[in-house]
């Protein structure tokens, strides 16, 4: 948190930037009003970069995009029937929004679109304090009628009305609430905290879409234990992330096992320093990869379905990989990711155990090439995960489980580099397979191939003539 007088001076040096300037000039000939609101204003005092420009108006989104047209390189209106006209204005994305007072009637999934009077109302409105502050333009005066100054210097996240009232307007406020301790490192106050928690089943009638999408925002900011565990202690998490609840497994006086629940928030916090140190996801400066970060949170959901308790005190939770898989496949559907998220975090979560057996004996290389054939293009996110998930305090196995995971990396490398292990296919195609055997494309084209998989994976590159080889002996031995 920078000073006051150095928060101002950074907003009346955007105020004054191109973008910024053309739109106020271009509102004010128009003889409307138009004030920079919410995160850039929040993020100037917290000396936070300043990325896509958020504005209000009391001019109607048929006249904002009328007034920003010509200004404008492209612009969309997918958000209009909600006031928000988005436009590409001198390389900056902005987004202009008519003054709204709208809320969810407490039944539906949509909230009522009412368009608000006055910027102070539009504020008050808004969900904590600390986003409710606005610049007018082309003025550049700070608009704060709910105490979000104070808040900020308190590091403390509140409502601009009671949050019975705001909660009750955006149930998925209270989801904001959560993320907003991870990305901004703020805590709630009491009255914010208490009301999530007699609220929460009221995000009952929010969309799986937005619910999903705040949980995703919240897992990829630097922080987003905290967030996780505001979802818990206020009940969310049981409605909107079921699976994370069930992980406190009780312990009994006889059988012990490491607390599922906070391993899981641990291997998540790893995850996310290999994802920035090991770099391989897409460069330094990569956007937070939410695939690993669910994958780490989710990792083992498995477990309370398959928690056994044996003799002698040992807990065993066989198959949770496979199980916890599936789970995961179904939460996120529900939660509308797409299809690609959703396989390849269901993919890591059953894969998340194999490297273990390489610590119990020396791997054959056709173990190492089906490795990596099976993670596929999720090699990369299996690495880390794998490291991520030893959290054991017991130093030596640690380095043990490391040392060993380094061998297996270099092993892999050694393999790629001699036998191009990032495309592993057969030494022989579909087309070479049908003119050896003489049979026209079918069943037993996917048969041979198979086994020429198999047989690469086993022996490695074979070459063409000791795959045709191979290839007839298997064919005769079939027929």
């Amino acid at each position: 948190m920078q000073s006051v007088a150095s928060a101002l001076a950074r907003l009346g040096d955007l105020a004054a930037s191109p973008t910024v300037s053309r739109l106020a000039a271009a509102f004010a000939a128009a003889g409307h009003e138009l004030a920079l609101v919410g995160g850039p204003v929040r993020d100037s005092f917290l000396n936070r970069p300043v990325h896509d420009l958020d504005f209000t108006t009391d001019a109607t989104p048929d006249r904002i995009l009328h007034l920003v047209k010509p200004l404008a390189d492209a612009h969309w209106d997918i958000g209009r029937a909600f006031g928000t006209i988005g436009a590409l204005v001198g390389g900056e994305t902005v987004e202009i929004t008519t003054y709204r007072a709208d809320s969810y009637d407490g039944t539906t999934r949509k909230p009522d679109v009412v368009f608000g009077t006055s910027l102070e109302e539009d504020l008050m409105r808004r969900d904590f304090t600390v986003n409710a502050l606005a610049l007018r333009l082309p003025a550049v005066t700070l608009v704060d009628p709910s105490g979000g100054i104070d808040d900020l210097l308190g590091k403390v996240l509140r409502t601009p009305s009671t949050p019975a009232v705001s909660f009750g307007d955006d149930p998925l406020r209270m989801l904001r609430g959560a993320r907003f301790t991870s990305q901004l490192g703020f805590t709630l106050d009491v009255e914010t905290a208490d009301a999530m928690e007699a609220m929460r089943e009221s995000i009952a009638i929010i969309s799986a879409e937005r619910i999903g999408d705040e949980i995703a925002k919240l897992l990829r900011s630097d922080n987003p234990r905290a967030g996780i565990e505001v979802l818990m202690e206020s009940g969310l998490a049981e409605i909107v992330l079921p699976e994370i609840p069930a992980l406190r497994l009780e312990i009994d006086e006889h059988h012990h096992h490491k607390d599922v629940y906070q391993h899981t928030l641990t291997v998540l916090e790893q995850a996310i320093g290999y994802e920035k140190s090991r770099g391989n996801l897409g460069g330094p400066g990569h956007a937070p990869d939410l695939i690993v970060r669910l994958a780490a949170l989710l990792h083992d959901i498995g477990k309370p379905a398959t928690r056994k308790l044996e003799p002698g005190g040992v807990v065993s939770f066989y198959h949770h990989d496979v199980v916890g898989s599936k789970l995961a496949k179904k939460r996120l559907r529900a939660l509308r990711y797409d299809n690609e998220t959703i396989n390849a975090v269901a993919k890591l979560i059953e894969l998340h155990l194999r490297f273990f057996g390489y610590t119990e004996g020396a791997w054959t290389d056709s173990a190492v090439r089906r490795y990596v054939r099976d993670a596929g293009d999720q090699l990369e996110r299996l690495h880390i995960l794998t490291r991520a998930d030893v959290t054991t305090r017991n130093r030596r196995k640690a380095d043990r489980l490391g040392f060993a995971y380094d061998d297996l990396e270099q092993r892999i490398a050694a393999l790629a580099e001699k036998e191009q292990m990032d495309a592993v296919r057969p030494d022989l195609d579909g087309e070479q397979i049908m003119a050896i055997l003489g049979v026209r494309p079918g069943r037993e084209v996917g048969e041979a191939y198979r086994f020429l998989l198999e047989q690469r994976l086993d022996d490695g590159p074979l070459g063409v003539p000791e795959a045709t080889r191979r290839l007839q002996s298997w064919w005769a031995e079939r027929s």
